[in-house]
């Protein structure tokens, strides 16, 4: 036997091999294609909503267009991807896909914006699932050591949708309207949904589970409230005011009381028993602070950098984020090969790391006069650092686990990660408004201020209408109060790097009790169907 596939001999096993392998492309293809959907939906609005708004009325909800979806993808992500362990993935993939595709129907036909922030929550509770069952799926075709390769273009995929959603928002909403953000949509989910329904044949498990339903709802209050603290907080409201104070109360009881039932419920959304695992609590701790806030630090105020003190326009600026995602893929997928070979990780981890911390440190170093080929060069390096370990650590999770915990473990790990992200950027954008205050009023006479207007509502467009003294300084004062908090990242990749090299490593399984071809164990070939779930 290989590492991956049975060696076929005759005839028949061959065909069979040569079927299989087909089958498993064939699949592959559609979790990919659904996985950039659900991605690509966190982000593709963003260029599309002043138009949006402007369209439904609705510039007072604009923030919830994106907040429903992120906080309904959120909350969803460990049940799916607990019940995929008790109930089985197909059915629940295939479910995740309609829900999907029915919250695309609704926003994308959407006459107010009350419908159109339903329309992305029912997206939310669809595609937070697909991308953790599509995770899941994976592990159960491949062994481990083969799936290194197969999860390496997922994380490209996540940074890929990044950079492209609001490009192709921008798109659409210049060219055929801003609908087709979501109508797209549904050709390509169905057509996935029609090769995972024929084609997909995973283990029928149990026909029914207990459902921890007081678990899902302290999670999704927990959840509700530590997103919209750091949606809010800062922005919306002070973080004094009542409304801020209460949620993070209130979320804090939550995240407490949720925890409790853990320990007490006989099928817990997490289990606790998750956090005995060394390789779980530290490769989700460094997920969350290194690609969690490293990652969407970079993508939330690079953008609106580049427009403010380069003049790009914001297509340009999402073009110019392009060189991250080449330099994530330059180096994920040579990684996953490696790792399929080797059946070692711990190294990229580190690697990872440390090209995080010493690109924040140069990215801490930009001045206005800094070129333009020198800045894309350092997001090279910062998506080869996120390449080095975005998958690697999914990885490590699924390895450490038995089969029965693999959707459970991916799910809690995503989770995690995905709040580290919310609050890390949150908190980055907390420093980064607080420091262009003190620039600003350090740079600014107070004519020049009553010229600037409100500095809550500071668009690159306003800024390059400004006279040039004026226009001068804000650029300075906006180039002066982003790059150090780049810098103040630093010791926190530096604990990312720390915790990598304390990392257990569990060398990557091999063998053939996985194959990619489409089915999972359950059913020899010509046997009886036993895997329809």
């Amino acid at each position: 036997m290989s590492d991956s596939l049975s060696v076929a001999h005759s005839p028949e096993e061959k065909r069979h091999s040569s079927d299989g392998q087909s089958r498993f492309g064939l699949i592959y293809a559609g979790l990919m294609a659904v996985m950039l959907l659900a991605s690509l939906d966190q982000t593709i609005v963003s260029t599309a909503l002043p138009t949006v708004v402007g369209e439904l009325h609705g510039v007072t909800d604009m923030a919830w267009v994106t907040t429903a979806y992120i906080l309904a993808a959120t909350v969803v992500m460990p049940v799916y991807g607990r019940l995929g362990d008790l109930l089985g993935r197909k059915n629940l993939y295939i479910g995740g896909i309609i829900v999907f595709l029915a919250g695309s129907a609704i926003a994308g036909s959407a006459q107010d914006m009350a419908m159109l922030i339903i329309g992305r929550a029912v997206q939310g509770l669809g595609g937070g699932g697909l991308m953790i069952t599509s995770q899941a799926i994976v592990a159960d075709l491949v062994p481990p050591r083969q799936r290194a390769k197969y999860m390496a273009p997922i994380g490209v995929i996540f940074a890929l949708a990044s950079v492209v959603g609001p490009l192709l928002g921008g798109w659409f909403t210049d060219s055929i309207g801003w609908r087709w953000c979501f109508w797209i949509n549904l050709p390509v989910g169905l057509l996935a949904l029609a090769v995972c329904a024929v084609a997909l044949h995973l283990p029928r498990k149990a026909l029914k589970a207990t459902i921890d339903y007081i678990g899902i709802t302290l999670m999704t209050a927990a959840v509700a409230c530590t997103v919209l603290v750091a949606d809010w907080g800062g922005t919306d409201y002070a973080w004094s005011d009542p409304l801020i104070l209460g949620l993070a109360v209130a979320g804090v009881g939550s995240w407490i009381l949720f925890i409790y039932s853990q320990s007490r419920v006989a099928e817990p959304i997490i289990p606790l028993r998750l956090f005995r695992s060394p390789i779980f609590d530290i490769a989700t701790l460094i997920g969350m602070i290194v690609i969690g806030v490293g990652m969407f630090a970079v993508l939330s105020y690079m953008p609106t950098y580049l427009q403010m003190v380069y003049g790009a326009t914001a297509a340009q600026s999402g073009w110019l984020l392009l060189p991250m995602v080449v330099g994530l893929m330059g180096a994920s997928l040579p990684v996953g090969q490696r790792m399929s070979r080797t059946g070692r990780y711990k190294i990229y981890p580190i690697a990872g790391s440390l090209v995080i911390a010493v690109t924040s440190l140069m990215l801490s170093t930009l001045d206005v006069d800094t070129p333009l080929t020198l800045l894309c060069g350092y997001l090279f390096l910062m998506g080869v650092g996120i390449g080095l370990m975005s998958q690697t650590l999914v990885l490590a999770v699924q390895n450490a686990f038995p089969a029965a915990d693999v959707g459970t473990a991916t799910a809690a790990n995503n989770f995690f990660r995905e709040i580290g992200a919310t609050v890390g950027t949150a908190a980055v954008g907390a420093v980064f408004t607080s420091r262009l205050t003190d620039q600003l009023s350090a740079r600014l006479s107070s004519s020049d201020l009553k010229t600037v207007g409100d500095t809550d509502s500071l668009t690159p467009a306003l800024v390059h209408a400004l006279p040039a003294h004026v226009q001068d300084a804000v650029v300075a004062a906006y180039q002066h109060a982003l790059t150090p908090v780049f810098g103040y990242l630093v010791p926190l990749f530096l604990v990312g790097v720390v915790l990598a090299v304390v990392l257990p490593e569990k060398r990557l399984a091999g063998g053939d009790s996985h194959r990619p071809d489409g089915e999972a164990p359950g059913r020899a070939p010509g046997g009886p169907e036993t895997n329809a779930g």
